[in-house]
């Protein structure tokens, strides 16, 4: 989604701890933000995630 690319953008930290995840991690990520119809929520799942994503863990993970 064109939201998480501009967040990757912006935060240089979070791309680098974005793509230090599995690419399964990656895909269950980009599944949940791209299910999301408007922007504005997409928005809110990706700022949802970040600390998950900065921590290596998956979507599912505990």
């Amino acid at each position: 989604p064109g939201e998480l690319q501009e967040a990757l953008e912006e935060n240089p930290d979070f791309k680098s701890a974005f793509e230090a995840l599995t690419p399964g991690r990656q895909r269950g990520y980009l599944l949940h933000f791209s299910q999301a119809k408007q922007s504005k929520t997409r928005m809110a799942r990706i700022e949802k995630c970040m600390p998950k994503i900065f921590e290596g863990k998956g979507f599912n993970d505990r």
